[in-house]
C-alpha cells in the first residue's frame, strides 16, 4: 500500500469487476496511468470463477455471454488473449406439464418446424412476432457504428426517431408487457408461457406489467460473432471473460490490487482505503452499484444525484442455485441425458397464473409453490470445468424475496434449494436424484459475496423507465468523478461498453 501510495496516478477505479477493468484498459491504452482497487480477493464481480467443490469451475452469477460488445472484443482483441465460445445455436427448450415440450431453435427453418408440430396455427404468429424484434434491431442496434449502445445514452426523442412509424417496435421498446407481447402473436397458451421468463429475466417485474417485454429485446439485441440476438458458453466459464480482461489492463500497464477494500471517494481528489491509507487521484471511477457508491461518497455526493441514486429500484428477486450432477436432467417430454437441448438453453415455464401468484408472494416475503427456472450446463459444451463424468447444472430462478415475512436466508436457504430442484424435477426423471452437490445464493448472497447492493445483477433495474438517458450518467455532477458499471447506459449483463463509453467521457474532457 505505501508503494502504491507513492505513485502518481492520473485515475483510480473502485472495482476489478469486467467494466472496470475494461475501463481501466482504454484508459491505459490512452497513456492514463491507472489503479484498479478491488475488495475481495479475486477480480470481476459477478462475472467471475469459483470452486464451490473441489475440481468444480463455476461461474456463480454470470453464465452466458450474449451481450458482450463486439466492438470491445475486436479493440481490445480479446479473442488473442483467449476468449473463444460456442454458440448455442440449439436455442431454448421449453418441457410442459402435459408431456409435450418445444425447442426453439436459433435457426428459423428448425424453430418453425417445432411450432408447427405443438401449435401449427402459430407459425406466422411466431414469424411475426420475431420480425418486430429484428426490425427494432436494425433501428436502433445496427452492427457498426449506429448501434446506440456507443457514446452517450440517446433520449426517447431519438429512440423513436430511429423507430419511425413501426408502432409495433415502439410498443416492444417502450410499453408492452411480455405477456401483451406473447398474447399479441401467439394463441397456443403453452406457447405464450415457454416466452413469459424472457421479459422478467433479472427483473423484479412480473411478465404482465408494462415494459416487461423490452427486457426480452435487452437480452435479444446483441451481435457476438455477427449473429443477431445469439448466446454462448466461454470456454472455461464466462468468469474468463473477466480474467482475460485483467490481463489486457494490466498489459496496458494498469495496476490491478485486489483484497483492498475503498472506505471513502472523494471526487477529484483520490480514495481512503478501509486500513487507512490514503491513494490520491485526480479522477476517481467507480464500478460498484450506485447505492454502495453512494455509501463510498458520503457527504460528498451531490444532493440531485444522492436523489437520483435513491430513486433507482434495486432489490433483487432472483436466486442463483450450482448444481453438481453426476448426470445431466432426463427430461420426461424428451428421454436422454446426452441430447440436443441440453446444449442450448431449458426453460421449466410456469402457468399464468404461477406467475401471477409467485411474484405477489415473493413481494410479500414469502416463497411462490414454484419457482421459473433457466438451467445452463457448460460442461455439455466443455467438460474442462468439472471432473471426469460429472456435470454442472446452472440455475438462474425466480422469484424469491429479499427478505422473509418469516425468517431469513440463513434458515431457509436449503428450503428454496429444494424449491428450486423440486420446480425441475417435475419435469425429469433423475432430479433430484443425479444431484451431487448443491450451492444457494439468494439476493442477500449474491450481496454479500459480489458486492451487489439488493442482489439486483443488473445494479438496478432496466425496465425502459431506468434505461437510455433516464440511467445514470457516467459523468457525474461531481468534478473528477464518474461511473462506469452496470448502473449507467446500456445497462446490465456481460456487456464491458459501458467501461468503454465511461472511458471515451473522460478522455473527451466535456
Amino acid at each position: 500500500m505505501r508503494e502504491l501510495a507513492a505513485q502518481a496516478w492520473d485515475v483510480i477505479i473502485v472495482g476489478a469487476g469486467h467494466n472496470g477493468l475494461t475501463c481501466a484498459s482504454y484508459l491505459a491504452r490512452a497513456g492514463k496511468r491507472v489503479l484498479v482497487l478491488e475488495a475481495r480477493e479475486r477480480v470481476g464481480g459477478a462475472c467471475t470463477l469459483a470452486e464451490p467443490w473441489p475440481g468444480f469451475r463455476v461461474s456463480p452469477c454470470a453464465y452466458l455471454a450474449g451481450l458482450l460488445h463486439p466492438l470491445v472484443i475486436s479493440e481490445l482483441d480479446l479473442v488473442k488473449h483467449g476468449f473463444r465460445w460456442t454458440p448455442a445455436v440449439n436455442g431454448l427448450f421449453v418441457p410442459f406439464a402435459d408431456g409435450s415440450s418445444v425447442q426453439l431453435w436459433e435457426d428459423d427453418a428448425a424453430c418453425e418446424a417445432e411450432i408447427a408440430r405443438l401449435a401449427p396455427g402459430d407459425v406466422a404468429g411466431w414469424r411475426a412476432m420475431y420480425a418486430v424484434m429484428r426490425r427494432l434491431r436494425e433501428a436502433i442496434r445496427p452492427e457498426g457504428e449506429g448501434d446506440v449502445w456507443i457514446g452517450r445514452p440517446p433520449t426517447r426523442d431519438m429512440l423513436e426517431a430511429r423507430i419511425g412509424d413501426d408502432e409495433e417496435a415502439c410498443g416492444l421498446l417502450f410499453e408492452w408487457s411480455m405477456a401483451e407481447y406473447a398474447e399479441r402473436y401467439l394463441k397456443d397458451e403453452r406457447l405464450q408461457c415457454a416466452v413469459l421468463g424472457q421479459g422478467v429475466i433479472g427483473t423484479n417485474a412480473s411478465p404482465f406489467d408494462p415494459g416487461t417485454a423490452s427486457i426480452h429485446f435487452h437480452h435479444s439485441s446483441g451481435r457476438m460473432g455477427g449473429m443477431p440476438g445469439m448466446w454462448g458458453y466461454v470456454e472455461g466459464g464466462m468468469g474468463g471473460v473477466s480474467f482475460m480482461l485483467c490481463d489486457i489492463a494490466r498489459e496496458a500497464g494498469v495496476q490491478v490490487a485486489t483484497g483492498v477494500p475503498v472506505s471513502r471517494i472523494v471526487p477529484g481528489e483520490g480514495v481512503a482505503l478501509a486500513g487507512g491509507d490514503w491513494l490520491a487521484a485526480p479522477i476517481v471511477v467507480s464500478n460498484a452499484d450506485p447505492v454502495t457508491t453512494l455509501g463510498l461518497l458520503g457527504e460528498a455526493a451531490d444532493s440531485g444525484w444522492r436523489t437520483q441514486v435513491e430513486a433507482v429500484p434495486i432489490e433483487g428477486a432472483t436466486v442463483k442455485v450450482n448444481v453438481a450432477l453426476s448426470e445431466l436432467p432426463d427430461f420426461i417430454a424428451r428421454p436422454g441425458t446426452d441430447a440436443p437441448h441440453h446444449r442450448g438453453q431449458v426453460n421449466t415455464p410456469l402457468s399464468k397464473d404461477e406467475w401471477r401468484r409467485g411474484f405477489a408472494a415473493a413481494r410479500a416475503g414469502q416463497l411462490p409453490k414454484r419457482l421459473w427456472t433457466e438451467l445452463y450446463f457448460q460442461t455439455a459444451h466443455d467438460a474442462s470445468v468439472a471432473p471426469e463424468g460429472l456435470h454442472i447444472m446452472s440455475v438462474f430462478a425466480q422469484y424469491v424475496p429479499y427478505a422473509f415475512a418469516e425468517g431469513d436466508w440463513d434458515g431457509r436457504r436449503a428450503e428454496v434449494g429444494e424449491l428450486a430442484l423440486a420446480s425441475i424435477g417435475r419435469f425429469c426423471r433423475n432430479i433430484p436424484a443425479a444431484v451431487v452437490d448443491i450451492e444457494v445464493m439468494g439476493p442477500p448472497d449474491i450481496e454479500q459475496r459480489v458486492g451487489l447492493r439488493g442482489g439486483h445483477i443488473f445494479q438496478g433495474e432496466c425496465l425502459p423507465a431506468h434505461m437510455w438517458d433516464q440511467r445514470l450518467a457516467a459523468r457525474t455532477p461531481m468534478q473528477g468523478f464518474f461511473l462506469c458499471g452496470a448502473c449507467t447506459h446500456p445497462g446490465g449483463s456481460v456487456i464491458a461498453i459501458n467501461g468503454r463509453n465511461a472511458a471515451m467521457e473522460i478522455l473527451t474532457g466535456d
